[in-house]
C-alpha cells in the first residue's frame, strides 16, 4: 500500500474522537451509528454531553463514570477500519475542499474574518453546545483577550467552531470586536519560533535539513515525507483536533546532485527545525530534541541519524516514525520533558510500594530478571537495580497516555493530563515542570491560547513538501560611507573587517559584490566569483577609501543598489546582503515590503552609538544574524561581528573557525602577549591577524616547536598585517607578543576543519532573545560540540559591552542550576541583569578547554524518544532488535585543549531606568534541591546556591519548608510548615550548599512520607520562585519473630528510587538481626 493510499483511509475507531482525553476524563464512551444518535440525541436534553461528528462516521456519547477505574470502552466494529478495502476509503482532498468553500459561505453570511466559522445549528440537544459560541464567551475573550478556560485547559470545551460564533448571534458590535480582536492575535501566532508560523490550525515553514556530510539517498527524502505525514494526523488527535503539519521544506545538501529542486530563499541549515546527520556521538541513533531552556520554552532542533530514518528493524522498539516525530516536536514546540527515566526506572510511591516510573500508571507489564520472567520481590530483593533486571511492558493496552512516555504503544494516543498524570515519578517533566502534567503546558502555549479546535466536519489535509537546495552563493556587501563613518576610525575598521571577510571568511567559489552608500547608492563592484586568492584581493582593492560629504544616511538605496547588482546575475532569493552602518535612518521602514518579497537574508551590523533604530527589523524579517560593534576598537567587535557571517548551508569543515579574539591599547612600548592552541579537529587554511591604529607594531608569533613564524604580508593603508600557515596548523600552543605604544591593537586568529571527516569543535552562542525590557534578564548561552557530542568541563567566558562601551563578564556553567536548565549537556549558560542603559549591547563568547575540558561521550539526560528491548505478547517476551551499541572508547571522556571566540549576536536593552538602577532582580529558582536521611530523623538537603540577581551575587537567606502532602507543599507554600534556619546562611551564587535538619512540629514516623522545598531571599526582600520538591520517606519493616538464624552473610545493599523527581534513591543496608537502616541519597 502507498503512502498516499494510507492517507486517504479513515482512522481507527479508537482515534475518532477529537477530544478523547478530555471525554476520558468523564465518563466511558460508546461508539453508535450516527442516524441513530441523532435521532435519540434530538429535542432531548443532553447534560454535560457531546457528540462530536469526526471522518470516521461515528459518534462518542460521553456518558458519566461510574467508577474512576473504570476503562475506556471503544468497540472497534462499528466504524471502517484502514483495512476494510476501498469501499471504506474517503477521497479526503476532495471532501476537505467542499468543507471548506461551505465554511467560506458561512463566513461571508456571518461576516467573519477567515479563521472562525459560524454554524447555523447544532445537531445536539440543547444541553449541549459549541464551546466557543455565546456572545458572552466571545465578550469575555475580547475583555481578557485570551480565551476561555474550561475543562480541557486550552480554551474551548470541545472541537466546536474555531472562535466559537453561533450564526444566530445578532450582537454586530460583539462581532465587529471579535474580528478585531483576530486582526490583533494574527501577528502574535502565526510567528512562533525558527521559522514555523501557526495559522489557521496547520503549521507551515517547518524546516527540515539534511546535513551535508550525509551520502545521497533519495530513500532519505520519502521516509522524511512518510513520517510528517503520518505524524500529522497523530498529532492532529492528540492535540484534540487543534494542529497539523501542513507545508514543510527539506534543504536538500548541496554536496548532492541538482534534481530539479527548488532555489533555497531564507532557509538556512543552522536555523532548521529539524536536522538529519551521520554524527552518532553520545545518542547512538536515538531521536532527541536539544533543549537548553526550561519548562514551557522552545527548544533548538530535533536530530535523527539517517540510519534511523532508513533502518526499519528500528521501528520495532521506537514505534512508528510518525509518532517518534510528535513526541519529539512536543519537545521542541512546547518545551515539554520525558515521562520515563533510565536512570531511575523504579520509585517508591506514597504507600510505600515498589512503582516503575512510568505515566500513566495504567500501562501494564511484567518484572523481567536475567533468566525471564520472575516475581517482583524477586527482582526488588537480587537484582532491582542491577544490568538484567527490568520492567518490560505489554504490547497491547487500555492506557492511552502518555506520548511523552512510550510513544510505540498503539493504544497511546494522548499527552498525559491531570486526571492520567503521574505526580510521584521521578522524570523530568515532574522536576523541570513542577509536577504539571504535559498536556497542561502544552496547553498554556501560545499555540494554543490563541486557537481552538478545527470545525467537526473539517479534517486536516496531508502535508505538502517542498525540496529546496542552495546554489551558488551570492554575497553583497553594502557599506555605509557618510560622512559619520569618519570618526573614531569607522572607516579605517570597516575596510579591515571587510578586508579580513572578504580574504578569510567568505568561502569559495561565493559571487560578491560590493556596495557603498549615503544618500543614495554606488556600485563599487560588480557580482565577481571567488575562485583564488587573486579574485579576492581584487574585490579587496574595491573596497570604500574614503568617506563622502553627506551625513545623510539612506539605507534603502543602499539596499535596492545590492538588489540590482544581484538581479544582473542570479535571482534574489538565497541571496546574503551585508549592511553596515553608524547613522540614523527614519526612513528605513519605507522598503520593508521590498525586502520581505526580495528573498534575501540581510545580515546587519550597526557600528557605533546612532546606528538606525528599526535596523535590527531587517535581519528579524529575513532571518540574517544582527550584530553590534562599538566605537571602542580593543573589544575587535566589528572584526568578530564578520568574523560571524560565515556560510549557513556548507558544510562545517568549509566554515571559518575563530580561535582567538583580543584586543589592547598599550603605551610606552607595552607588549601583549598571549597564546592560542590548535587543537587536532582544526589547523587548515590558519591565518593570524593584527591590526593597529597608528603604526606598525613588532610582531613575534612561535609554533609549538619554538620555531619563529615570518612573512606577515603588510598592508600600510589599512593598517593590518596577515601570516597564513601553509597546509595543515602544528597542533598544539602558538605563542604570540606584539610591542606598540599609544595605539590599540587586535589579534584575530582563524582555522578550517583539519579533516572533512572529522567534526571540529565548535562555539555557537547567543541570547536567548532579540530584546529585554528591563528588569526581565536576559540569558547568554554557548553550545560547544564536537558533532554531536559535547565537550564538557571547559571555561567559558560570556563579555556583554553595551552601546556605553561598558563591559560586563559572566563565566557560564554548565551546572543544570540558573539559566542552565540541563547539566553535562555541553551547553554554557548564564543570567545577564547588569543593564547599565538603553539600546544595544553586543556579546562575545571565550571557550577555553585544558586539562580539565573532555569530550564526555557519557550520555547526558537527553530528551528523546524511549527506545523498548521487548515486549511481552501472549505471556511471552518478543525482543527488538538491540540498538547499534556505542563504541566503549566513545563513552570514555578524552581529554581535549582547544580555544575559540564566538560572536553572539546584539540584543537591544529597554525601560532601564537612570542610575542608580533600583534592584528588581530576585534570585533564580533553585532546580537541584537533593534530600535523604541520615538514621531515623536526621535530613540531609543539598543544592545549587543561587544569587542575590538570579544566579548571580549571593541571596540573603532561605525558606525552607516542609509538608507530609506534595500538593499542598507546591500550592500553599506560605503556610507550609516551616524549618529553623537561623544557621544557614547562603553561600556565592553557584556554590554548593548543604544543610541537615531534624523534623519539628510534624509526625515523622514509620511510614511517613515528607516532602521538602526551598526558596531563595535577597536583600531586598525578593523572593525565588519555590524550588523542585523532593520528599524522604521512612521504613522500619516489623520485627521478625525470634527464631535461631542459619549462618548466613548479610543481603546486599538495596538501591530503590523515591517518590520525587530529581531524587533520590532509597538506599535500605539489612544488616543480620532484623536490624534496619534507611537512608535517601540522591546521584
Amino acid at each position: 500500500m502507498t503512502l498516499s493510499e494510507r492517507w486517504w483511509k479513515p482512522p481507527p475507531a479508537y482515534l475518532c474522537s477529537p477530544a478523547l482525553g478530555r471525554l476520558g476524563e468523564r465518563g466511558t464512551q460508546e461508539a453508535v451509528p450516527q442516524a441513530k444518535a441523532r435521532k435519540e440525541a434530538k429535542g432531548r436534553e443532553v447534560a454535560r454531553r457531546r457528540i462530536p461528528r469526526t471522518a470516521c462516521d461515528c459518534l462518542f456519547v460521553v456518558q458519566e463514570r461510574k467508577s474512576q477505574s473504570k476503562s475506556l470502552d471503544i468497540p472497534q466494529e462499528t466504524t471502517p477500519s484502514v483495512d476494510q478495502g476501498p469501499a471504506a476509503q474517503h477521497h479526503l482532498g476532495a471532501w476537505v475542499s467542499r468543507v471548506r468553500a461551505e465554511d467560506r459561505k458561512k463566513r461571508s453570511l456571518a461576516g467573519l474574518a477567515p479563521g472562525l466559522v459560524a454554524e447555523s445549528k447544532t445537531e445536539v440537544g440543547e444541553g449541549s453546545r459549541s464551546d466557543c459560541d455565546t456572545p458572552d464567551m466571545v465578550r469575555e475573550w475580547v475583555s481578557d483577550q485570551n480565551p476561555v478556560r474550561t475543562d480541557d485547559e486550552s480554551g474551548c470545551q470541545s472541537s466546536g467552531q474555531p472562535g466559537g460564533l453561533d450564526s444566530k448571534t445578532k450582537d454586530a458590535k460583539n462581532s465587529l470586536k471579535f474580528v478585531t480582536l483576530l486582526v490583533a492575535l494574527i501577528p502574535e501566532f502565526l510567528f512562533l519560533g525558527a521559522g514555523v508560523q501557526l495559522q489557521d490550525n496547520g503549521y507551515d515553514g517547518l524546516l527540515v535539513a539534511i546535513n551535508p556530510q550525509v551520502s545521497e539517498d533519495q530513500n532519505l527524502i520519502a521516509n522524511i515525507k512518510e513520517m510528517i505525514t503520518e505524524a500529522s494526523f497523530y498529532l492532529f488527535n492528540a492535540t484534540k483536533r487543534r494542529v497539523f503539519f501542513r507545508n514543510i521544506k527539506i534543504l536538500i545538501p548541496a554536496t548532492w546532485k541538482a534534481n530539479n529542486y527548488s532555489k533555497v530563499k531564507q532557509e538556512l541549515y543552522e536555523k532548521a527545525n529539524v536536522i538529519v546527520t551521520d554524527w552518532y556521538g553520545v545518542h547512538g541513533d536515538d531521536p532527541y530534541t536539544l533543549q537548553y531552556r526550561g519548562c514551557g520554552k522552545e527548544g533548538k532542533y530535533i536530530h535523527f541519524t539517517s540510519n534511523f530514518l532508513v533502518n526499519d528493524d528500528l521501528t520495532a522498539g521506537y514505534g512508528p516514525r510518525g509518532r517518534v516525530f510528535v513526541h519529539e516536536w512536543a519537545h521542541l514546540r512546547w518545551g515539554v520533558f520525558d515521562e520515563y527515566n533510565d536512570e531511575k526506572p523504579f520509585y517508591i510511591n506514597g504507600q510505600n510500594q515498589i512503582k516503575v516510573t512510568r505515566c500513566s500508571s495504567d500501562i501494564t507489564g511484567i518484572f523481567v530478571c536475567e533468566k525471564g520472567p520472575c516475581p517482583q520481590e524477586n527482582c526488588i530483593i537480587s537484582k532491582l537495580f542491577k544490568e538484567g533486571c527490568m520492567f518490560i511492558y505489554n504490547s497491547t493496552q487500555n492506557a492511552t497516555a502518555s506520548i511523552m512516555f512510550m510513544q510505540s504503544l498503539s493504544s497511546v494516543v494522548e499527552f498525559c493530563n491531570a486526571r492520567t498524570h503521574n505526580q510521584e515519578a521521578p522524570n523530568l517533566q515532574n522536576q523541570m515542570c513542577s509536577l504539571r502534567s504535559a498536556w497542561d503546558v502544552i496547553a498554556d502555549s501560545a499555540d494554543f491560547n490563541h486557537s481552538c479546535p478545527m470545525n467537526e466536519t473539517e479534517f486536516p489535509p496531508p502535508p505538502m513538501f517542498s525540496l529546496i537546495q542552495a546554489g551558488d552563493k551570492v554575497v553583497c556587501l553594502v557599506l555605509d560611507v557618510s560622512s559619520k563613518m569618519a570618526e573614531a576610525d569607522r572607516l579605517l575598521r570597516l575596510q579591515q573587517a571587510a578586508e579580513f571577510y572578504l580574504m578569510q571568511i567568505v568561502e569559495i567559489h561565493t559571487f560578491v559584490g560590493i556596495i557603498s552608500f549615503n544618500s543614495k547608492g554606488e556600485i563599487r563592484a560588480q557580482l565577481h566569483q571567488i575562485n583564488s586568492d587573486d579574485d579576492r584581493k581584487l574585490l579587496v582593492s574595491h573596497l570604500p577609501m574614503t568617506v563622502s560629504a553627506e551625513a545623510e544616511t539612506s539605507i534603502c538605496s543602499g539596499l535596492k543598489k545590492g538588489f540590482e547588482v544581484i538581479r544582473k546575475k542570479f535571482s534574489t532569493d538565497g541571496s546574503e546582503i551585508v549592511l553596515l552602518t553608524d547613522g540614523e535612518d527614519n526612513t528605513i521602514s519605507s522598503c520593508f515590503n521590498e525586502v520581505k518579497q526580495s528573498g534575501a537574508v540581510i545580515h546587519t551590523v550597526a557600528l557605533g552609538p546612532s546606528a538606525a533604530k528599526e535596523l535590527e527589523e531587517l535581519s528579524k524579517m529575513t532571518g540574517g544574524l544582527q550584530t553590534y560593534a562599538s566605537d571602542q576598537a580593543q573589544n575587535n567587535g566589528l572584526i568578530d561581528a564578520f568574523g560571524a557571517l560565515s556560510s549557513g548551508n556548507g558544510a562545517v569543515s568549509q566554515r571559518a573557525i575563530q580561535l582567538e579574539s583580543r584586543g589592547l591599547t598599550l603605551q610606552n612600548n607595552q607588549w601583549m602577549n598571549g597564546t592560542v592552541l590548535v587543537d587536532s579537529t582544526v589547523g587548515n587554511d590558519t591565518l593570524f591577524l593584527i591590526t593597529w591604529t597608528t603604526q606598525h607594531p613588532q610582531i613575534l608569533l612561535h609554533d609549538p616547536s619554538g620555531k619563529k613564524q615570518d612573512g606577515f604580508v603588510v598592508d600600510t593603508n589599512t593598517k593590518m598585517a596577515y601570516l597564513q600557515i601553509p597546509g595543515t596548523a602544528k597542533v598544539g600552543t602558538w605563542s604570540y607578543s606584539l610591542q606598540a605604544s599609544s595605539q590599540t591593537l587586535t589579534l584575530t586568529v582563524t582555522s578550517r576543519a583539519s579533516s572533512a571527516t572529522l567534526p571540529p569543535i565548535t562555539v555557537t552562542s547567543k541570547m536567548n532573545k532579540d530584546t529585554g525590557k528591563f528588569p526581565s534578564p536576559m540569558a547568554v548561552y554557548a553550545k560547544i560540540h564536537q558533532g554531536s557530542s559535547p565537550i564538557l568541563r571547559a571555561t567559558v567566558t560570556a563579555v556583554i559591552e553595551s552601546v556605553n562601551g561598558k563591559t560586563v563578564t559572566l563565566e557560564l556553567l554548565d551546572n543544570g542550576a540558573g539559566a542552565d536548565a540541563t547539566k553535562d549537556d555541553g551547553i554554557y549558560s548564564r543570567y545577564f541583569t547588569a543593564y547599565d542603559t538603553n539600546g544595544r549591547y553586543s556579546v562575545k563568547v571565550w571557550a577555553l578547554g585544558g586539562i580539565n575540558a573532555a569530550g564526555q561521550r557519557v550520555t547526558p539526560q537527553q530528551n528523546g524518544a524511549m527506545y523498548m528491548p521487548g515486549w511481552i505478547e501472549n505471556g511471552e517476551i518478543k525482543w527488538n532488535p538491540p540498538r547499534p551499541e556505542i563504541s566503549k572508547n566513545d563513552l570514555q571522556g578524552n581529554q581535549v585543549c582547544f580555544s575559540r571566540t564566538s560572536s553572539g549576536g546584539s540584543f537591544v536593552a529597554s525601560g532601564v531606568p537612570q542610575a542608580p538602577i533600583p534592584d528588581l532582580f530576585p534570585p533564580c529558582q533553585i532546580t537541584d534541591l537533593k534530600a535523604k536521611i541520615h538514621g531515623d530523623k536526621f535530613i540531609n538537603l543539598t543544592w545549587t546556591a543561587p544569587g542575590d540577581d538570579y544566579d548571580h551575587g549571593r541571596a540573603h537567606k532561605y525558606i525552607i519548608r516542609i509538608s507530609t502532602s506534595i500538593l499542598d507543599l507546591r500550592d500553599k507554600f506560605n503556610e507550609s510548615l516551616q524549618v529553623n534556619t537561623s544557621d544557614l546562611f547562603p553561600k556565592e551564587a553557584n556554590s554548593k550548599e548543604v544543610f541537615v535538619f531534624t523534623p519539628e512540629n510534624i509526625p515523622f514516623e514509620n511510614g511517613t512520607d515528607l516532602f521538602i522545598a526551598v526558596q531563595a531571599v535577597d536583600k531586598s526582600n525578593l523572593k525565588s520562585e519555590i524550588s523542585n520538591i523532593v520528599g524522604v520517606s521512612l521504613f522500619i519493616p516489623p520485627e521478625a519473630p525470634p527464631e535461631i538464624p542459619t549462618p548466613s552473610p548479610p543481603c546486599p545493599d538495596i538501591n530503590v528510587n523515591s517518590t520525587i523527581p530529581g531524587l533520590h534513591i532509597l538506599k535500605i543496608m539489612w544488616k543480620w538481626l532484623g536490624e534496619l537502616q534507611l537512608s535517601v541519597a540522591l546521584g
